[in-house]
């Protein structure tokens, strides 16, 4: 029986890449690829796949998200985050939100296979230089330099959070989530108040250091 994967990843050729080079092995089908955090959930609704290969940092709804909300609803599914970045911000984030390993895009296709083998299997895996962020980071915890950094943010506060980080104005983020400008405007304030934060540009760094976005998606396409 062939392990199901599901792809997503907003660049185009990178899931047309992945599909094939997964495609040829003989025990693994691509039942299915999304472009956003949000499709991927839609997709693994309906697709039940064993395996989402998940791109970090997407716009609309981050793999972050994404990864949170299918393994809150679809706790057979495993994420298997492939990402280009290695800083700690992102790493925690994605594991914290219950993916089940984390690759970067500069492997080797076998050790995508062999990672897409061990998580369905029911193991954790972690690319080695992922894998010293994430000890270091443990390191640092138990050492009391840093403290794990639960998000009081909601789902929705934290989508509404990363478009606005990247640029779109509350009717553009009404828009894209199927809100009303007031919605948003609500949503904006109880964000604000709840991180303490009082600008757009603190929002912004907020959601960079958070793994929320990335420096280079800050503006409209």
């Amino acid at each position: 029986m062939s392990l199901r994967v599901l792809l997503a990843d907003d660049h185009r050729i990178v899931r047309e890449g992945l599909a094939a080079l997964i495609g040829r092995e003989p025990d693994i089908e691509v039942v299915g690829t999304a472009s956003d955090g949000r499709e991927a959930v839609r997709l693994a609704r309906e697709a039940a796949p064993d395996v989402v290969l998940m791109d970090v940092a997407m716009p609309g709804m981050s793999g972050v998200e994404a990864t949170r909300q299918i393994v809150a609803e679809l706790p057979a599914v495993r994420v298997l985050c492939l990402s280009m970045h290695v800083e700690r911000k992102f790493v925690s984030a994605v594991l914290e939100a219950g993916a089940a390993g984390y690759l970067l895009k500069d492997c080797a296709h076998e050790e995508l296979v062999e990672a897409i083998r061990q998580v369905t299997a029911g193991r954790a895996y972690l690319s080695p230089s992922v894998a010293a962020t994430v000890v270091d980071d443990y390191a640092a915890r138990l050492s009391g330099e840093t403290a794990p950094d639960a998000s009081p943010l909601s789902g929705r506060e934290r989508e509404v959070l990363q478009l606005l980080a990247e640029g779109r104005s509350t009717r553009e983020v009404a828009e894209r989530l199927h809100l009303s400008p007031k919605t948003v405007g609500s949503h904006r304030e109880r964000i604000m108040r709840k991180l303490g934060i009082d600008s757009i540009a603190g929002l912004t760094k907020y959601a960079i250091r958070h793994g929320l976005t990335t420096a280079d998606r800050n503006s409209p396409p």
